[in-house]
C-alpha cells in the first residue's frame, strides 16, 4: 500500500474530519440508520457512502425526494447529530493521517476544516484527545457556503497564514476534494491510501 506524504510543497496542512482524520462514517451510518428508521426509511450503507461529504440538511431533503418522506431537514439535522453524540465513546482515529499529524505536530501549521457543526467536531476531536495538535477547527458554522465551494478551506488558510496554493488538504469525500481543487490547493485523496471498512 502506497504510504500518505506530505507533498514537499506544502507550508500548511489542512485535515477534513468525518472519514479521513477520525473514523466516524461507520457510527454516522449508524446514527443515520437509526433516525431514519423512526419514518420508515432504510436508509442503506450504499445511499450514505455516496452522500459523503453533503451536509446534513441536505441529506435529509434528498431522502424527502426519494422516499417522499417530510423530514424537517434542520430539526432532524440535529436529531441526527445528538444520536451521533452518543456514540462517540467508539470513535476511532484513521491511523495513517493520525501518524502524519503527530508527525508534523510543531513542523508545519495544522487545522481541521468539516462540514460538520462546530460544537459536536470539537468534542469527537476531544474525544480522541487531538486537541493537543489542534486550536484551529473551521466548521459550517463558520463559513455561508459549504463544501463543495473552497470557503472553509481558504478560511483554514487564512487562520494558518499560508497561501492556498501551499496548503495540502487530506479528503476522503467528494465535495471536499472538489473544494480543494477550487481553493487552488494541494489535495490529497486519502482513500487511496487507505482499507477502510464499509467502502
Amino acid at each position: 500500500m502506497k504510504k500518505l506524504q506530505v507533498d514537499p510543497k506544502a507550508k500548511g496542512l489542512v485535515f477534513d474530519l468525518d472519514g479521513t482524520l477520525i473514523d466516524s462514517m461507520p457510527l454516522h451510518y449508524e446514527a443515520w440508520h437509526e433516525v431514519c428508521a423512526t419514518k420508515g426509511v432504510d436508509f442503506t450503507e450504499e445511499m450514505f457512502y455516496s452522500l459523503a461529504g453533503v451536509h446534513s440538511e441536505r441529506i435529509f431533503e434528498i431522502i424527502n425526494e426519494k422516499y417522499g418522506t417530510d423530514f424537517d431537514p434542520v430539526q432532524y439535522g440535529l436529531i441526527k447529530e445528538e444520536v451521533y453524540m452518543k456514540k462517540l465513546q467508539f470513535l476511532k482515529p484513521v491511523e495513517p493521517v493520525l501518524e502524519l499529524v503527530k508527525k508534523y505536530h510543531g513542523r508545519l501549521p495544522m487545522s481541521i476544516g468539516t462540514g460538520s457543526p462546530g460544537k459536536h467536531s470539537w468534542e469527537a476531536v476531544k474525544a480522541l484527545g487531538l486537541d493537543k495538535y489542534f486550536d484551529i477547527l473551521v466548521s459550517k458554522d463558520d463559513v455561508s457556503k459549504g463544501k463543495p465551494d473552497p470557503e472553509t478551506f481558504l478560511k483554514c488558510a487564512k487562520l494558518m497564514g499560508i497561501e492556498p496554493k501551499y496548503c495540502q488538504v487530506l479528503e476522503d469525500g467528494e465535495p471536499g476534494l472538489q473544494a480543494a481543487h477550487s481553493a487552488g490547493m494541494i489535495v490529497t485523496d486519502i482513500r487511496e491510501f487507505l482499507v477502510m471498512k464499509n467502502r
